[in-house]
């Protein structure tokens, strides 16, 4: 209506005046229809009266909307929450399909459900760490005792990850952390052994005992170099002699000028004697209980039972001999090497090669 109530109760009262209806009607532009509706709702009235019958109406309005509106909310909380909803996704499914039915708006169903706007409206991003979590979680079983720092050189070889806090993130998530005990030493100045220069210039050679699974002793013998560290061979026996040991060195496509080792039985016999002597071989035997002075390989045979021998219980020779010549290819080719610069020992000779 273009006409407000002071300006339709001046047309009554011009009627009352005398005024007659079509008259008022053709001046001031409306119908005459028009006119007895307005005298049924406002005959009588003042302006004040007016206004506040105007006030009434709007908050009876008013009323009857919050009624239905309380109403409607009652429905789509029975309806919705007939199963408990506590998870926030729980509440972001309910104000959804409140929405897509057309029941609430997405406002009035956040503020119902006790839900921000921003949640509702949140799309999960994919998790990038899907394929390096999935590739972590794999390495860590196929090698149970490798630690953070060995897992994550594996992982950023083959192009997976670069920072190491991101590797580190996920494991301690997975739970992947290795428990070791340490065992407790005094400490005290050491010296540095000194480290050759080339490959085969020198080698080291030791003796690591282990049991099958049914109690019969086994020995392996340990052959590393001790400049790119690469085990260049492991024989597997129950028994190994000095011929058999020296038989076994013969078989390897290279030959050393040095070889470390201590003084025992197999290395102090004559047939290592006379082999070494032909092919101008050095032995250099450590002291007697100094097992710090053939440090290479003795570094070598803690990761060795470590990371192979403690994991398997074998049950037969020829077991022992595929698993240790399986681990010792995973050294050689794919394990990174701390002190080589994170390569692996046959990427590090063929580098210096």
């Amino acid at each position: 209506n273009r006409f407000t109530e002071e300006q339709i109760i001046s047309f009554l009262k011009e009627h009352e005046a005398g005024v007659s209806v079509p008259d008022l009607a053709r001046k001031h532009g409306f119908a005459e229809g028009t006119f007895y509706t307005w005298r049924s709702k406002f005959g009588g009235m003042e302006v004040s009266d007016a206004k506040r019958l105007k006030e009434l109406e709007a908050e009876n309005a008013r009323l009857k909307r919050l009624l239905a509106d309380e109403m409607l909310d009652k429905a789509a909380l029975k309806d919705a929450l007939s199963p408990k909803v506590v998870k926030p996704a729980d509440r972001r499914r309910v104000v959804q399909h409140w929405v897509e039915t057309g029941m609430l708006s997405e406002r009035r169903g956040c503020r119902l459900i006790d839900i921000s706007r921003s949640t509702v409206r949140y799309q999960a991003t994919p998790d990038s760490d899907n394929e390096l979590r999935s590739r972590l979680k794999r390495l860590a079983e196929q090698y149970p005792r490798y630690g953070y720092p060995t897992l994550h050189d594996m992982l950023r070889r083959e192009g997976l990850v670069r920072n190491p806090k991101r590797t580190y993130r996920i494991y301690s998530e997975e739970r992947l952390q290795v428990r070791t005990k340490r065992r407790k030493k005094l400490t005290r100045p050491r010296v540095p052994m000194a480290v050759p220069t080339r490959r085969d210039d020198r080698w080291s050679i030791d003796f690591v005992s282990d049991q099958l699974a049914n109690g019969r002793r086994i020995r392996v013998l340990n052959i590393v170099d001790d400049f790119t560290r690469e085990c260049v061979g492991q024989l597997v026996d129950t028994s190994i002699s000095g011929l058999r040991l020296s038989r076994f060195l013969d078989t390897l496509d290279r030959k050393p000028k040095v070889i470390v080792c201590d003084n025992g039985p197999e290395l102090t016999s004559k047939a290592m004697f006379f082999w070494a002597r032909d092919r101008r071989i050095k032995l250099h035997f450590i002291q007697p209980g100094k097992p710090t002075q053939n440090a290479f390989v003795e570094s070598f045979n803690g990761k060795f039972r470590e990371y192979c021998l403690n994991l398997h219980w074998f049950r037969s020779l020829d077991e022992a001999r595929f698993q240790i010549d399986t681990w010792r290819k995973h050294y050689n080719e794919e394990r990174p090497h701390g002190s080589l610069g994170k390569l692996t020992p046959t990427e590090f000779a063929e580098k210096v090669a």
